[in-house]
């Protein structure tokens, strides 16, 4: 069996220029289960970056040719599209009409949360909390979302039949 992996990151911002990376969340999985990496503020480095996706022979993102990669690339200097095989699932998505960012789509597919109400503004709300009061429940409930957003990469992919 291929070994397959799930990448998302959670930002300070949109802009690959201006932002910084906060969080960087993988899954590999086999046939005997999966790993999950997440890789927070100075733990995020090109080497660990590789790393946590290397077992994998493809990986796969929502949205990620045109966000997650692009932002690896500016802020890391490496090219994970060159080293790993990448799939969007965003473009499968868009072939069978569902279109809108991943939460939408989930909801679309029957596709649950238990961080309803999350999305990239709060996760940004959640970083700064942690960064400037320490609050670390807020580390906790960003971490949660961004690992149930690369599990859900896992339930869209199979719903795609992809």
């Amino acid at each position: 069996m291929v070994c397959r992996g799930y990448l998302d990151i959670e930002t300070t911002g949109l802009s690959r220029y201006y932002a910084d990376l906060t969080v960087v969340g993988v899954c590999v999985e086999w046939s005997g289960g999966c790993n999950i990496i997440q890789l927070v503020g100075e733990q995020i480095t090109a080497q660990r970056v590789i790393a946590a996706i290397r077992k994998a022979r493809l990986f796969y993102t929502y949205n990620g040719a045109r966000f997650d990669l692009p932002f690896i690339k500016a802020k890391l200097g490496v090219d994970l599209s060159e080293r790993i095989a990448h799939k969007d699932l965003m473009y499968d998505c868009w072939r069978k009409n569902l279109y809108g960012g991943l939460k939408e789509v989930e909801r679309k597919l029957g596709i649950a949360r238990t961080t309803q109400g999350i999305d990239g503004r709060m996760a940004v709300r959640l970083w700064y909390d942690y960064q400037i009061y320490g609050n670390s429940s807020s580390l906790a409930l960003l971490l949660r979302y961004n690992k149930e957003d690369i599990m859900n990469l896992r339930l869209l992919r199979e719903k795609l039949k992809v």
